[in-house]
């Protein structure tokens, strides 16, 4: 499986960006995808995942994004979104996708249970 991530930029506080990974090599609808961040100087942070078709497409957020960041995915194009509003300086990283498909919900943020990744995408929140 390979991941492309896309979509990162420079935002203001309060607005919004949208970030895409696309997958390729095997198909993405039984695959659990997440997103992760990490800010400099500091570790990989779980941010959003959306379960694949055995666990019901379920969602989950860390709680500093929750009512902000959604989470979707199009399996017609094997793309997982994530639609980030109302953004902080806070939310400054870089912003890596990744995918499993046996991964179980107690694993779902820890980043070492994901076997594949993106290679990141930027996003800087300017105040």
């Amino acid at each position: 499986v390979q991941l492309q991530a896309s979509g990162g930029g420079l935002a203001q506080a309060g607005g919004s960006l949208r970030l895409s990974c696309a997958s390729s090599g095997r198909p993405s609808s039984r695959f659990t995808m997440a997103w992760f961040r990490q800010a400099p100087g500091k570790e990989r942070e779980f941010v959003a995942a959306n379960r694949g078709s055995g666990g019901g497409y379920s969602t989950h957020y860390t709680d500093s994004v929750k009512g902000r960041f959604t989470i979707s995915r199009d399996n017609s194009k094997n793309t997982v979104f994530l639609q980030m509003n109302s953004l902080e300086p806070e939310d400054t990283a870089v912003y890596y996708c990744a995918a499993d498909q046996r991964i179980i919900l107690s694993e779902i943020r820890r980043a070492s249970a994901y076997d594949y990744w993106g290679q990141g995408t930027q996003v800087t929140v300017s105040s």
